[in-house]
């Protein structure tokens, strides 16, 4: 299971609005580098 899919389960099945406000932030961090990267390799082209 890729991570992304394992955030996205816990999120679904987590009691807690702290551990779900955590997963959110690393899922935001996430997106966010896997945006950089992206720009990166199509500005090289």
């Amino acid at each position: 299971m890729s991570i992304d899919r394992f955030i996205l389960k816990k999120l679904d099945t987590c009691p807690g609005t702290q551990t779900q406000t955590h997963l959110l932030q690393l899922f935001k961090i996430r997106i966010h580098k896997a945006q950089m990267t992206q720009e990166s390799y199509f500005n090289m082209k």
